[in-house]
């Protein structure tokens, strides 16, 4: 693709039809993904750990996100068990599964009380772990040997969890069972069932349509706080901190502040729900017919992700999708700070197959977001548009079809809006989850006008 054959139109917002009621998992599909991850474990029991920010791994597991405090899911061959602190006792009455649930206060928060339940490694004992039993640990990350170059690696859980784990099992084998969950290629986590997708495209489409209305809120004068207000939040499960900031040589990643915006400011914000997160930057500036900023680092980034959109696909090799979006956007003298793509569900970043010479395959369930960074350019200006979709199958498709019917109804209509609209030559297996997909407007005071390809 050629930056010529791309022009600013405008062809006006995409239709945002945000879902209302959340689709739900049942009891028999938690219970299929308990069975696998043991199965695939090798090992006797396994021990998920959960926090507060670290809940995804228990979410999926189980259906259960601690809110103030730790958690651990136990399995055996012969049980099911989640240990929780005093404030989590109440909170596992709503789990979607049946599970044994087991107090142990060692998990509460300092000061509350430690007069009831039972030590941890007692609840561990309790929960099924056995002397001598070979334990697999899932945490909330893992290491590779490149990064830490030891014999036996460190596993991503607090120093307590082994401990008690080691104790109730008389010191038993105890191993990282986290790249069973959260590996980039096979791990449970990177496929996704229709049901689970369904799930994902309500988070996805209503962030995508709260930061449609965070950049219609912006104006000079308005504050960010302000700005952020108009996004509509119902209390939908986050995936990252609500994120705004404007000015030169902003930082992405800070929340709202009182600061006003001024005309010609960068600006940035992102909001991420269950499912997808959303995220745009540009100017804060109406169109001054084809100024520098849209020259230099808008039209080659968007040039950048309508390659993404175009080259992703079931079977192609993650480092192919990297080598390309960094030799398009080197050729604008920009670089992606960060992978150009990753798995994406409850929480933001699961793992990415899109590495630099990464050989792990694009698979159908996949959920990933379209996620490139650009950095090196003028820190006057910014330039983001990211969003979720899903790889899916003819088998897959036709089940997301025939289960969610108003789900497909509304994948369908964005897949017109990319290809007709856009000009993006987009694969049927790809499925956009959020209501914005590859729609990038440079300029925020003109939010109609988006980049096409001819």
């Amino acid at each position: 693709m050629t930056t010529e054959s791309i022009s600013l139109e405008r062809v006006g917002f995409p239709k945002i039809d945000a879902p209302r009621e959340r689709p739900a998992l049942d009891g028999d599909e938690y219970r299929r993904r308990m069975r696998l991850l043991l199965d695939a474990a090798g090992a006797n029991a396994v021990v998920v750990y959960g926090d507060r920010e670290h809940c995804a791994n228990l979410v999926y597991c189980c259906g259960f996100d601690p809110r103030f405090e730790e958690a651990l899911l136990v399995l055996t061959s012969s049980s099911a068990s989640l240990i929780v602190g005093n404030e989590g006792l109440d909170y596992a009455k709503l789990l979607p599964v049946e599970l044994e649930v087991i107090l142990a206060p060692s998990l509460s928060l300092l000061g509350q009380s430690r007069s009831e339940g039972h030590t941890l490694v007692e609840a561990l004992a309790m929960a099924g772990l056995k002397p001598h039993a070979s334990v697999g640990i899932v945490g909330w990350k893992y290491f590779t040997s490149e990064e830490m170059p030891v014999s036996d690696p460190p596993l991503a859980v607090p120093s307590f969890v082994l401990v008690a784990v080691k104790a109730a099992t008389h010191g038993g084998d105890v191993h990282d069972a986290t790249p069973v969950v959260m590996g980039p290629e096979t791990g449970l986590r990177a496929s996704n069932s229709a049901d689970e997708l369904a799930l994902f495209e309500w988070g996805a489409a209503r962030a995508s349509a709260a930061v449609a209305r965070v950049i219609a809120a912006a104006s000079p004068g308005t504050s960010e706080e302000e700005a952020v207000a108009s996004a509509g939040y119902a209390g939908e499960p986050l995936t990252a901190h609500v994120m705004f900031a404007s000015g030169s040589g902003l930082v992405g990643l800070r929340s709202p502040t009182e600061r006003l915006l001024r005309d010609g400011d960068a600006v940035t914000t992102a909001i991420g729900y269950w499912g997808g997160l959303c995220s745009r930057a540009g100017v804060l500036a109406s169109r001054n017919g084809g100024d520098a900023f849209e020259r230099d680092l808008a039209r080659p980034y968007w040039r950048a992700i309508a390659s993404w959109y175009e080259a992703v696909g079931i079977g192609v090799r993650g480092g192919d999708i990297d080598a390309e979006i960094r030799s398009i956007l080197n050729g604008g003298r920009i670089r992606p700070a960060l992978n150009p793509g990753h798995l994406t569900g409850v929480d933001e970043w699961i793992h990415s197959p899109i590495r630099p010479e990464s050989s792990d395959l694009l698979r159908s369930g996949m959920a990933l977001q379209c996620d490139i960074i650009p950095v090196g350019g003028d820190p006057a200006w910014a330039s983001n548009c990211e969003d979720t979709i899903a790889l899916a199958d003819d088998a897959l498709r036709a089940e997301l079809r025939r289960c969610h019917p108003a789900v497909w109804t509304r994948i369908e209509e964005r897949k017109r809006f990319m290809r007709d609209t856009l000009g993006i030559r987009l694969r049927d297996d790809i499925l956009p989850l959020s209501g914005t997909n590859a729609y990038f407007p440079p300029y925020w005071l003109s939010p109609d006008l988006a980049f096409v390809k001819a």
